[in-house]
This record gives structure tokens, C-alpha cells and sequence, in this order.
């Protein structure tokens, strides 16, 4: 058997990167989890950040994430020889900070996925033999700030087409084929009913395992087809400023367990992160952990509840999308129009072109088209 472990995000900074520059003390703060890694024959962990001390920060909306390059001799104390590196934030910092991410891993051995200097290279799966099975890695990423369309830099897109083009490819090189994706609603614990209908169609396609990133909190898992698909690990390093006792503190290790021509099984580890104490720590509260996630687990299951949580979730997001759309700048004008002071200036006419501009697939590569820089 063949066992290959799968992390949530890695952001070492902050604490964690004051503990690791100024001592070069990592060794204390993983001590707990070292065993997982240990445990299986191959390791991969989703670098959520760029490892560099240079670089320009990107134009984009939400926050730029980075740590020391010296981070990267945490990856490799951890038993990692591969992360997968398409997700919204790997070039927060420009191609300059790709460039010291990747010096930072070959200097500690460490190969990566789903990022490149163009969209051949960041498309590119890994392909690599553990024990007696060879494996093929596809790293894709929801299409944010960070994703590559041609010639420049940037992480792998998640393309229906490319994707499933690149299954059928690997199928005949490869035993088992494993999707790495980073997608999904940030702070929401399920998936929306497309993700669900995506993940299924990987493995409709040819894979054997979806594992998901990005939500920073724990979803729910199901078996599709003898494919487990993983929605979200959750995170297993991010430190964030006074965040203590949250869903954002927790996170899954997944070890998948493969063996030729039978079904692909897993097994289980929860850990709490930097919470009160820095540092990864397995969880004390195991079995409310597995309760929560047999719940998520059963509305996964259910198409109908899984659309009535979802259409829920979006009611939440109503008031703060609408005001989004509003032509006001600044903090306070926002700010007045979403307490009702001041008045819409897109009606509901407007509101109309808009959704048919967004919903129309290609509607929307011309609006894409006419907005962006490209």
C-alpha cells in the first residue's frame, strides 16, 4: 500500500515566521504533527503564499500574502518533496516572488505544481512514482488575481476542458490520478451545488481523488464513484492576529491509501493551529470534530439541502454585493448607502443588464475582455 498525505493552507507567517527567522525554531512547533508525515510515503502541502522578502505587491483586491524563504526548510522538515502552489495568492508579489519561491524549494529539494512562468508550465502535471504505483498530480485553482491565460506568469486555472484533456492524457502514464484544487467560498463549510457537480465530473473523467483547499475552514468529504472528494481541509498553518478558538483555527491531514485495482480508502487526523499557543497541535476535541463533519457530510449528500444551505449562504452576501455594485467610493459614502441614508444608483433595470452580463458565458468573456487589464 501507498499512502500520501494532503495539508490545508500553509501561510508560515506572522508568529510563525518570527519564531522560524529570529531561531531558526520550527522544530518545537511541529513536532506534534511530524508523525502524519512520517507516516505516509509522500507528502503534499498547498503553499498558500509566496516564500520571498522581494517583489512588488500585485494590483488586485484583498490581502498580499508572503513569508521568509527560510519557511521552506519547514516544508522539507515535514517530509515534503512536492506543494502545490495554484492558488489566490501565489503572486501577490509579482514574478519576482515566484522566482525566490522557487529557488527557496530546489534549494531544499522540493519540486512544485500548478504554477509556472506561463500557462504551460503552471498546467503541467506532476507525474511520480511512489513505491510500486506510478501517481499523476493536477493542481488547479479558482481564476482570481493570481491565475496565467498565455505567456505570463501565474497559477493554473481551473478549465473544464483542459482539465479533463489532461485526465485522458494521464491515464494511460499513470495508476492513479490525483486532483489538487483551490476553490470554494472562504469561511463557508460546504460546497456551492456547481463545486459539487465539478468535483464529481473529475472523477466522471478519470480521477481517483479530489482534495479541495481554500475555505480556511473544515468541509465535508463524500465518496463519488469509490472517489473520496475532500471539499475543504481547512487550514493547517495560517496564523492570523487575534484569531483564537474559530473554525479558522482548526484543520484535516488526509493520508489517502492506494493500492493497484482496489478502491482508494483514507484516514483521518484533526489539528488545531495557532490558536492560543503557536504552533500545530492535534486536536483534543476529536469527536465533535467528526460529528460536525458527518453533518456536513449529510447535507453534501442531499442535492435539495445542499441548495437550500447555499441559497442561505447567498442571502447573507446580498446586502454587502449590492452595495458593492454601487457606484460610491471611499468608506463612508459605502458606508451610508448600506445603511439606506443615501440611494441606489443601479437600479433594478441596470441590475438586470448586469446579472445577463455575468450569467452568459459569453456575455461575460466580453465583459472579461473590456474591464481588464490583460
Amino acid at each position: 500500500m501507498t499512502k500520501i498525505g494532503f495539508t490545508g493552507d500553509f501561510c508560515p507567517w506572522q508568529r510563525i515566521e518570527k519564531k522560524v527567522v529570529d531561531n531558526e525554531d520550527w522544530h518545537s512547533l511541529f513536532a506534534e504533527v511530524l508523525p502524519f508525515f512520517y507516516n505516509n510515503d509522500f507528502n503534499i502541502i498547498e503553499l498558500e503564499c509566496p516564500l520571498t522578502n522581494d517583489g512588488d505587491k500585485i494590483l488586485k483586491t484583498g490581502p498580499h500574502l508572503k513569508a521568509s524563504p527560510l519557511n521552506a526548510k519547514i516544508i522539507k522538515y515535514l517530509k515534503c518533496e512536492l506543494v502545490a502552489t495554484a492558488n489566490n495568492h501565489f503572486l501577490d508579489y509579482g514574478v519576482k516572488g515566484i522566482e525566490n519561491t522557487y529557488n527557496a524549494l530546489k534549494t531544499n529539494g522540493i519540486e512544485w505544481m500548478g504554477s509556472g512562468f506561463n500557462l504551460q508550465e503552471a498546467s503541467k502535471p506532476v507525474i511520480r512514482q511512489i513505491k510500486n504505483l506510478n501517481f499523476g498530480f493536477i493542481n488547479i485553482a479558482e481564476s482570481e488575481w493570481t491565475t496565467t491565460f498565455g505567456d505570463e506568469a501565474g497559477c493554473n486555472p481551473i478549465d473544464l476542458a483542459d482539465t479533463y484533456n489532461q485526465i485522458t492524457d494521464l491515464k494511460d502514464q499513470v495508476d492513479f490520478i490525483i486532483i489538487n484544487v483551490h476553490g470554494g467560498h472562504e469561511h463557508y463549510n460546504l460546497p456551492s451545488p456547481r463545486m459539487k457537480k465539478w468535483y464529481r465530473f473529475f472523477v466522471d473523467a478519470g480521477a481517483h481523488a479530489v482534495i479541495g483547499h481554500h475555505t480556511h475552514i473544515i468541509s465535508g468529504y463524500e465518496i463519488y464513484k469509490n472517489a473520496p472528494i475532500f471539499y475543504g481541509l481547512g487550514n493547517f498553518c495560517f496564523d492570523w492576529e487575534n484569531t483564537v478558538d474559530k473554525p479558522w483555527n482548526y484543520g484535516l491531514l488526509v493520508s489517502l491509501n492506494f493500492e493497484k485495482n482496489k478502491q482508494v480508502t483514507f484516514d483521518l487526523e484533526f489539528i488545531e493551529q495557532n490558536s492560543h499557543n503557536v504552533g500545530l497541535f492535534l486536536a483534543k476535541d476529536k469527536n465533535a470534530l467528526h460529528s460536525k463533519i458527518n453533518e456536513l457530510n449529510s447535507i453534501i449528500e442531499n442535492d435539495i439541502l445542499l441548495k437550500k444551505h447555499f441559497q442561505k449562504y447567498i442571502e447573507s452576501w446580498k446586502p454587502t454585493i449590492n452595495n458593492w455594485i454601487q457606484p460610491y467610493k471611499g468608506k463612508i459614502l459605502p458606508s451610508l448607502h448600506k445603511r439606506g441614508v443615501i440611494p441606489n444608483l443601479i437600479g433594478d433595470k441596470k441590475k438586470l443588464l448586469l446579472s445577463n452580463l455575468v450569467r452568459c458565458e459569453s456575455h461575460r468573456d466580453i465583459l472579461l475582455g473590456s474591464i481588464t487589464k490583460f
